[in-house]
């Protein structure tokens, strides 16, 4: 990906997906989109050259949105970066913190902030599209007793005072973003990634038999994580990453045997780790 290429992220400036692609498109301009679906179908659809997403927490597990998202999409996985999150309760006036009556802030940082959320039993939380939304409802609403969860830098272009820093229930939390293109990368090292996603039988053993592969061929499966299928209630499907390039012979061979245990089985994207 080398050139000017259009950049999305989910939210507005000062959401953490918009540090993320400071990191991923350094000499980019990155543009906001109103949701992560906005961003998956704008890359879908060629209308932005590459998109960044949150795919993963260090504490609350993986952003099932962005998984879900990525199923039929034809966008691929390309690269990914991780940034350590802290996370801010932000208000329009420094008012005690039993007076707050609402919490804005996205799904996955309100469940990393849960501590604080038990502390504040007056106050009810509500989710937003971005901790960047959540600030920019905040200011809009204007109301002292209603706060956001969101990054310092959220503050500080809405106007919004600091009410507690470092409130997340961890010191060192940390997230996972990807880009994503219409294309597949395709390296060969030994910090290369793939990751694909599968659907088995369901009757005894089908998981077993879909991943023992990776442990007779000696690959790591580094995540292996479950999604719901709403067409087929209670089934699932496995969303998973495995360390090697598609290049390798042993990869490709492995995934070959997954593929023949499965019902379904996709290519999510492979990227340097």
């Amino acid at each position: 990906m080398e050139g000017a290429l259009r950049v999305a992220y989910p939210g507005r400036e000062g959401a953490h997906s918009a540090a993320a692609c400071a990191v991923l498109f350094p000499d980019e301009r990155a543009e906001a989109l109103p949701s992560f679906a906005d961003v998956v179908e704008a890359v879908a659809s060629g209308r932005f050259d590459a998109g960044v997403l949150p795919i993963e927490s260090s504490i609350a597990g993986p952003v099932a949105e962005t998984h879900d998202l990525l199923v039929g999409s034809g966008v691929s996985v390309n690269a990914q970066a991780i940034l350590p999150i802290r996370h801010f309760l932000v208000g329009v006036a420094d008012v005690p913190l039993e007076e707050i009556t609402i919490v804005r802030s996205h799904p996955v940082a309100l469940d990393q902030c849960r501590r604080l959320l038990a502390s504040l039993p007056g106050a009810t939380a509500i989710a937003a599209g971005t901790t960047a939304d959540a600030a920019a409802q905040v200011a809009h609403d204007g109301d002292p007793t209603e706060v956001a969860i969101a990054s310092e830098r959220a503050a500080a272009l809405h106007g919004l005072v600091v009410l507690a820093a470092d409130v997340g229930d961890h010191p060192e939390a940390y997230t996972r973003f990807v880009a994503i293109s219409n294309r597949t990368a395709l390296g060969r090292s030994d910090g290369w990634r793939v990751a694909f996603s599968f659907q088995t039988d369901h009757r005894p053993g089908a998981l077993h038999r879909a991943i023992e592969p990776f442990a007779r061929h000696g690959l790591d499966l580094v995540q292996l994580t479950s999604r719901p299928i709403p067409q087929t209630p209670w089934r699932y499907r496995f969303d998973a990453v495995v360390v090697g390039s598609p290049q390798d012979d042993v990869v490709r061979e492995t995934l070959a045997e997954v593929r023949g245990q499965a019902q379904s089985f996709t290519v999510f994207g492979s990227y340097p780790a």
